[in-house]
């Protein structure tokens, strides 16, 4: 089964190149054939898995002040709706790891989406941050996880690892993303794309969908200067083409949105430095 679902694939992905279908087209057929490949379950049952391994083995710590949870979970609501209209049946998990110096976010299979404190601290106002997390929203939900897992570790162990009984697997993936920051390799045209969920699911939230670019803008600046900037530069490289395609595709979709929010970050951001 597993070998005719392989064939799928590889023929879904060949006959797109080979047509010269477009991008849209080729990556809705990568999405289909990963759906065939890991299923909803087997995501939620590998990203619980990461889950447990992050707080056990690379233990994070996750933030204990109701306010600071609470305002996070509340600001991704609009942006997590938004996105399960383009994939339905997510239960999303957000998450808030308490470390001020690493400026960080990731998503795991299954919905569960991890920020960390510093991401919060280094952004100038909620749009920045909202652009962020619609962006790795974004990655859940044209399945680029379990495509780049696939690339990564192959199909039988991503298979395995979801049904536990491939733990070493689920050891380096949550390794890779709380430790090193190098995380999941997604390639450019994933990245391309949750650049553009990411501005369309912020921008529907009601938040200025130009946040993910200055937010960009900002860590590039300060590239090198900061430590724990590199854990996001790292997975996901700003470049001046990067950056000028996201405020094109905002312009020639007439995405809008008035809301800043840099008050009520400011008092978050003030509770975190206490």
């Amino acid at each position: 089964m597993q070998r005719i679902l392989s064939a799928i694939l590889g023929l879904t992905l060949m006959t797109g190149l080979m047509t010269g279908c477009t991008s849209q087209r080729l990556a809705q057929a990568q999405r289909t054939a990963a759906s065939y490949l890991v299923s909803d379950q087997q995501e939620e049952q590998l990203g619980q898995q990461v889950k447990t391994e992050l707080e056990t083995k690379e233990k994070i710590k996750y933030v204990e002040d109701p306010a600071v949870v609470e305002y996070v979970r509340t600001l991704s609501t609009p942006i997590l709706q938004a996105a399960n209209r383009d994939r339905k049946g997510v239960k999303w998990k957000v998450n808030v790891i308490d470390d001020p110096k690493t400026v960080n976010a990731f998503a795991t299979p299954g919905g569960y989406l991890y920020v960390y404190t510093g991401l919060l601290l280094a952004a100038d106002n909620e749009a920045e941050v909202a652009g962020v997390m619609a962006h790795e929203a974004g990655h859940v939900v044209g399945r680029h996880s379990a495509r780049a897992m696939i690339l990564q570790y192959g199909e039988q162990a991503i298979i395995e690892a979801a049904l536990g009984k491939r733990q070493s697997t689920v050891a380096q993936i949550a390794a890779g993303l709380a430790g090193t920051g190098v995380g999941l390799a997604y390639g450019r045209s994933n990245e391309t794309e949750a650049d553009e969920y990411g501005a369309r699911y912020s921008a529907a939230a009601g938040y200025d969908p130009h946040g993910l670019a200055t937010f960009f803008q900002k860590l590039a600046a300060n590239e090198g200067k900061t430590p724990g900037v590199l854990k996001w530069l790292s997975t996901h490289p700003p470049s001046s083409e990067r950056m000028a395609h996201i405020n094109d595709f905002i312009a020639k979709n007439r995405l809008s949105g008035s809301n800043v929010g840099a008050e009520r970050l400011a008092s978050i951001k003030q509770r975190l430095r206490k």
